[in-house]
């Protein structure tokens, strides 16, 4: 049904309007203007998105946070791996895993974590503190983002931000730790399997596509967790699901476009022996703006899917 300019924009949530407090906000109606539907207009509309100053500021304050916060996250998976499940496979699992991640330094960055984390139990303490700091500094910008994506007017209080950004790291600790452990245990049963002759490139090959296959499983997850819970208004699992896919193996694929092309960049003649800080900022900037574009896309495609509908019965 085509709108004029003199419409209200149109409604995602049915529900009252908001009258007062944020608790009502994540219930109430969150106006966002109807996308004609199609899938031209809306790559046309995300391109115009993310052109937006105020995306670039999102996009680089998560980046910043997310290195300030990914150190202590790798001490605490390989305290978690030593001093509970006290598993060499496992601590050797998450450096092979981090380094699979990261597209830069890995090696460098590795061997210091686990210097770092293997016997300074002061080190672990702060590690957990900086992540109860640094994890709010990473959601709350998303928060921001989101709602605007869906239309919601009114943020979370600080301390409802907090309980909700302490959820979510809590689910990216389970979901990395998980992933750690299922990828160690199958490399047990492949060596079982194998008879322990396991220095092979069949082995080898076979190894590499599991943990692939975890990675991306974990990061779909995690997409799917920040599109559903973080924006302050009830979102469809269905509306974001598809995307969370999408956007996980896209994430996946645009690392392997940006390793190819830091040969290119060539930060090390510009930042000397800062240049792998400088990569991994980069890096998580651009995961930034595709976790944004995912969002974005979620919306209006849920939008215009619905408009769609509404015209259908009203025809």
């Amino acid at each position: 049904m085509p709108t004029s300019p003199s419409d209200p924009p149109y409604s995602i949530a049915s529900g009252p309007q908001p009258s007062s407090g944020a608790a009502d906000a994540s219930l109430a109606g969150t106006a966002v203007p109807a996308e004609a539907p199609g899938t031209g207009s809306q790559a046309l509309a995300l391109l115009k998105y993310l052109g937006k100053t105020e995306v670039h500021t999102y996009a680089f304050s998560v980046a910043a946070n997310t290195i300030l916060s990914l150190f202590p996250f790798i001490v605490l998976l390989l305290t978690i791996s030593q001093r509970v499940f006290h598993s060499d496979k496992m601590t050797a699992m998450v450096g092979e895993m981090m380094q699979n991640f990261l597209p830069a330094g890995g090696d460098f960055v590795m061997r210091n974590m686990v210097l770092l984390a293997h016997p300074h139990k002061g080190v672990q303490i702060f590690s957990v503190f900086m992540l109860l700091v640094t994890s709010t500094g990473v959601f709350l910008p998303l928060e921001v983002a989101l709602n605007d994506v869906w239309g919601v007017k009114v943020n979370r209080n600080y301390l409802h931000n907090q309980a909700v950004s302490l959820g979510l790291a809590a689910a990216v600790g389970a979901l990395a730790i998980t992933s750690v452990a299922l990828t160690a245990g199958q490399r047990q049963i492949m060596t079982w399997l194998f008879f322990g002759h396991t220095d092979n490139m069949f082995f080898n090959f076979l190894g590499f596509i599991v943990l692939k296959f975890f990675a991306v499983l974990a990061g779909i997850l995690l997409f799917f967790l920040i599109y559903w819970i973080l924006p302050f208004r009830k979102v469809p699992a269905g509306a974001v699901l598809p995307t969370a896919i999408v956007i996980g193996i896209v994430w996946e694929i645009a690392k392997y476009c940006y390793i190819l092309a830091l040969p290119w960049l060539d930060f090390k003649a510009v930042y000397g022996p800062f240049y792998i800080s400088v990569s991994l900022m980069m890096w998580a900037f651009l995961s930034g703006l595709i976790l944004l574009a995912g969002a974005h896309f979620s919306a209006t495609r849920y939008i215009a899917s619905d408009l769609h509908r509404r015209a259908e019965l009203e025809a």
